[in-house]
């Protein structure tokens, strides 16, 4: 990673952070983007030279200035991390404000849409790789998860169907798909009200940490890796999907009720 610019999306807390301080650490030249600047601040501290671009993925033409300021500051560009999201945690039945589904949309997948889009002819030119963080909720459905588990959907047909597009060009596509990770993406999920939850409904000290998170991602990521599934439950699950599809909806709602 030493020396590659790299773009992060949802950079100011979690697993972005995360993958901001470990990747700083190891050389790359960041430009680390979310809406809140002050927190990206204080992320860039532990990541020299990194660039700061405050930005707000839903918003087109935000997407498009990121881009020009890596490229006017590091001369070109050579990985995108499409990592902000956001999450809910209700069921369909319990939900009393559908604008959720949009906005979970637009920054699940539209954000990830046009970023890629205006980062691409200089990923083609540095031959470069356009990371997507996922989830095993973009795999098979999720309880509770109704309008995340689409977004994440949406996103596997839009990459999985781009990456088809750009072979012989150099550019390839990393989906990776965490399983139960410490993150504040739980605290800040819809509920049925349209507003964040404010406690996180999983047994944060039983799943995976940032760190090991992190650390697993740049694996990845440094192996350029079509896929990459993060737990093991994750793993056999798909497995178990095509001859036992009736049993995944059942480990998927016992992850659900025993939160991890």
């Amino acid at each position: 990673m030493k020396d590659k610019v790299i773009i992060l999306t949802g950079a100011s807390s979690g697993i972005g952070a995360e993958l901001a301080k470990q990747l700083g650490a190891m050389g790359a030249c960041l430009v680390l983007a979310a809406r809140d600047e002050a927190r990206l601040k204080a992320v860039a501290e532990s990541c020299p030279g990194a660039l700061v671009v405050p930005t707000d993925v839903t918003d087109q033409s935000a997407c498009q200035a990121l881009v020009q300021k890596t490229v006017q500051h590091f001369g070109h560009l050579d990985i995108l991390i499409n990592n902000a999201g956001i999450s809910m945690w209700t069921t369909f039945e319990e939900v009393r404000d559908l604008s959720i589904y949009e906005s979970i949309m637009r920054v699940n997948y539209l954000g990830s849409l046009y970023l890629t889009h205006y980062a691409l002819p200089h990923l083609k030119a540095s031959k470069g790789l356009i990371v997507v963080v996922s989830s095993l909720a973009g795999k098979t459905g999720v309880p509770t998860r109704t309008g995340y588990s689409a977004s994440k959907h949406a996103l596997h047909g839009f990459f999985d169907s781009l990456r088809i597009e750009l072979l012989g060009t150099g550019v390839d596509v990393s989906i990776i798909c965490p399983d139960f990770v410490t993150s504040e993406i739980r605290i800040r999920a819809f509920g049925p009200d349209g507003k964040p939850l404010g406690k996180s409904p999983v047994k944060e000290a039983e799943v995976m940490s940032t760190e090991e998170c992190a650390r697993q991602m740049i694996h990845a990521i440094s192996k350029r890796q079509r896929e990459f599934l993060m737990s093991r439950r994750g793993r056999i699950g798909q497995w178990i999907k095509l001859i036992a599809p009736k049993m995944i909806d059942k480990i998927a709602l016992k992850a659900i009720r025993e939160g991890k």
